[in-house]
């Protein structure tokens, strides 16, 4: 277990750094680099992308808290926008727990690798997101609500690559679309968290230190590490030319989707 541990925290100083330094979840780097851990250790080949995705989303519990506060004294929280949009999150979330568990191991590395290629292309487009005038009807805000916590939950992300791009189109500013977005990644992993905890709780062919889908040693590493380097990256990210760094992160997103496809 030490030697597992000591790889999670490279995993999460990586994940965490790149995630500052990026502006995208770190999921996007700990689900692919789980998998490939979790395989060289030998865990059940059917369970490697859903025991990769439920621990990656419980990492977010702690590194979601940080960034709510954080927002929350910069004054840019919308508190009102975050509850509209709580049922939607919370009911998609575990939805999309439930269908990972009923999903192939296949399909959702598919998923995942369908995902990766998407938010590499957003990168390299860097289009902005244009607003639209009027305010979105209550069952508009409920749809992507609970579509962004269900594909969240099967891809084990908080879904800001979603909710962010979703509120500026509402008409938010981006730092108030991002605040909003750091609270609702909290209930997303919150919910999620306790949905794979219990939908893998009587199988008995998970390795020892599971609990449920979650592998603990992993999400301990990964949670304190990404922590220590998120605002590292953040801080080196406001002295590096933006466009060039965002088009490396796509080619890195692009070779580990390659990776998955073809391990």
């Amino acid at each position: 277990m030490a030697e597992m541990l000591t790889i999670s925290l490279l995993l999460g100083l990586i994940s965490g750094f790149l995630a500052g330094l990026f502006g995208i979840g770190g999921g996007l780097v700990i689900v692919p680099g789980l998998a490939i851990v979790f395989k060289h250790y030998q865990f059940p080949e059917h369970t490697l992308m859903i025991m990769a995705i439920a621990t990656s989303l419980a990492t977010i519990n702690l590194t979601a808290l940080a960034s709510i506060r954080a927002h929350h004294r910069l004054g840019s929280m919308l508190w009102g926008r975050v509850l509209h949009l709580l049922p939607g999150i919370v009911l998609g979330a575990g939805f999309g727990a439930w269908l990972a568990h009923n999903l192939d191991d296949r399909w959702l590395r598919i998923s995942f690798i369908v995902f990766l290629c998407h938010a590499g292309l957003k990168l390299l487009k860097h289009a902005e997101t244009p607003p639209v005038t009027g305010k979105p009807t209550w069952w508009v805000d409920w749809m992507a609500a609970w579509l962004i916590g269900t594909l969240s939950a099967i891809i084990g992300i908080g879904g800001g690559t979603m909710t962010v791009p979703y509120l500026v189109r509402c008409g938010h500013s981006i730092l108030n679309a991002i605040a909003v977005s750091s609270a609702c990644g909290l209930p997303i992993a919150m919910v999620a968290t306790l949905s794979y905890s219990i939908l893998g709780w009587r199988l008995t062919e998970l390795p020892p230190y599971s609990f449920g889908y979650i592998y603990l040693p992993a999400c301990a590493g990964i949670s304190m590490a990404s922590l220590m380097t998120a605002p590292l990256g953040a801080k080196l990210a406001h002295k590096l030319p933006a466009k060039r760094l965002k088009r490396y992160f796509a080619l890195l997103l692009f070779a580990i989707a390659a990776k998955m496809a073809f391990p």
